[in-house]
C-alpha cells in the first residue's frame, strides 16, 4: 500500500480511529504480498517483550456531544471532512500489522491529545470521558495480548477525575491515564489537583504526561518549523515537571508513578541548572525534598521518543536505563517507527538495560505479565 493510499484508508474499530494527520514513515503490508511476519526482538538470543507506552487513538463516538461547541478548534475540519467516514471503518488489523513490523508486542493505547476537552462542564465532561474510556477498553479487550489502556480523565474537575480513575481501573481494567501538561492555564502542581494525585498514588497506576503544545507561548511559535510542536511540546513538559518538583507535589505524593512523553522535554538535559539554583540561589529556589535531578532518577519515568541513538544514550546517562520506557508516538509523523532499533543501537548498554527499556519497566508500570 502506498503511503498516500494509507492516509485515505486509515480507520477505526469500536469507535476508535487512527488519526489521519501526519503519518509519514508508517507503512502497511504491500498489496499482493500478504501479511508480513511478526518481528521478534532478540537480545543475546533472548526474546524481548516490547511495550510501547506512547501510541494514540481517536474515539469518534463523542462527536454528537461536542459537534455544536465552538471550543473544538482544529478538530472541526475533521468533522466536516469526507475522510471521517473512512476513518470509521473497522481496521484494527492495520494497527496490528504496524506493531508486528516495528517489533512492538504490546501498545498502551491512549487518546489523541486533541480529545481532551478541558472546556467541558462537569456533566458533559463526565459523559465524554465515560464514552472514551469504554471505547478504549473495548479495543483492549478485543486483543488483550496486544493492548492495554491508558484512559482519559476530566482534569478540569479534579474530584470527578479521581472518580473516573477509580471506576476505569476497577471496572474497565485501565492500567493508567494520560493527561496534558497543564489544564486551562492551571499547573499540574496546583493544590486543586491534589485529589487527582492522591487517587493516582492510591491506585498505583501510571500517569502519562503528554503535552498539548505550549499554550502560554503560542504568540511566538508561529511561522515555519511547526514550532508549537517541535519546541512547544517538550517545553510544556519541561515546565510541568519542574513545577511538580519545585512546588513539592512529588514530595507530597512520593508513591505516584509519572511517565513524561518525549523524553521529559528539555529537563533531563539541563537539570543541573535546577540543582544549581537550589544549592547556590536559595533566595529564588526554596529547598525541596532533594535535588531536582534526583527526582528524575528516583521518582519519574521517561519515554524513549528522542529520535536518535545519541540523544537516547544521553538521556540514559542522565536518568538511568531503569527510568526509560519505549515510546513511538504511533501513528504520527512526529513519531518514531525505529524506536526499537534506537534502543538496540545504544553502545555499551547491557542486555539487562535493553530489556528494561524495551518492555520490562513498562510491564511493571502497566501490570503486564512479562511474557513475549
Amino acid at each position: 500500500m502506498k503511503r498516500r493510499d494509507f492516509v485515505k484508508n486509515i480507520s477505526a474499530i469500536a469507535g476508535i480511529g487512527f488519526i489521519p494527520c501526519g503519518l509519514a514513515g508508517i507503512q502497511g503490508p504491500e498489496k499482493g504480498h500478504g501479511p508480513k511476519q511478526r518481528r521478534q526482538v532478540m537480545v543475546s538470543g533472548k526474546r524481548m517483550l516490547t511495550v510501547d507506552i506512547h501510541c494514540h487513538s481517536y474515539v469518534h463516538d463523542v462527536w454528537p456531544l461536542i459537534s455544536d461547541s465552538e471550543e473544538i478548534g482544529y478538530l472541526r475540519p475533521l468533522l466536516k471532512s469526507p475522510v471521517r467516514e473512512k476513518i470509521a471503518i473497522p481496521n484494527v488489523e492495520f494497527r496490528l500489522a504496524q506493531m508486528d513490523q516495528q517489533g512492538i508486542d504490546i501498545q498502551a493505547v491512549s487518546l489523541h491529545v486533541g480529545q481532551y476537552h478541558h472546556w467541558a462542564d462537569h456533566d458533559l465532561a463526565s459523559q465524554i470521558v465515560s464514552i472514551q474510556n469504554e471505547k478504549i477498553a473495548e479495543l483492549c479487550s478485543s486483543h488483550p495480548d496486544r493492548f492495554v489502556g491508558l484512559g482519559a480523565v476530566a482534569l478540569q474537575h479534579p474530584e470527578l477525575a479521581a472518580q473516573q480513575m477509580r471506576h476505569a481501573v476497577k471496572h474497565l481494567d485501565m492500567r493508567g491515564f494520560m493527561i496534558t501538561g497543564s489544564v486551562n492555564g492551571m499547573e499540574l502542581s496546583d493544590p486543586k489537583l491534589h485529589p487527582f494525585w492522591a487517587a493516582a498514588e492510591e491506585l498505583g497506576i501510571v500517569i502519562f504526561i503528554h503535552p498539548r503544545n505550549f499554550p502560554a507561548g503560542q504568540s511566538r511559535l508561529g511561522g515555519n518549523g511547526r514550532l508549537d510542536n517541535v519546541i512547544g511540546n517538550p517545553l510544556e513538559t519541561t515546565i510541568a515537571l519542574s513545577h511538580l518538583i519545585f512546588e513539592g507535589t512529588l514530595d507530597r505524593f512520593p508513591g505516584v508513578k509519572i511517565c513524561a512523553a518525549h523524553g521529559g522535554g528539555y529537563l533531563p538535559s539541563y537539570s543541573g541548572r535546577s540543582d544549581h539554583c537550589i544549592e547556590h540561589a536559595s533566595k529564588f529556589c526554596k529547598a525541596v525534598g532533594k535535588l531536582p535531578s534526583r527526582y528524575l532518577k528516583e521518582q519519574l519515568y521517561f519515554d524513549s521518543l528522542v529520535y536518535t541513538t545519541e540523544i537516547l544514550d544521553h538521556l540514559i546517562s542522565q536518568v538511568g536505563a531503569d527510568r526509560i520506557v519505549l515510546g513511538t508516538d504511533f501513528p504520527f509523523e512526529m513519531g518514531n517507527a525505529e524506536a526499537v532499533d534506537h534502543v538496540l543501537s545504544v553502545p555499551g548498554l547491557s542486555d539487562q538495560a535493553r530489556e528494561a527499556i524495551l518492555g520490562g519497566t513498562a510491564a511493571g508500570l502497566l501490570g503486564i505479565k512479562e511474557t513475549a
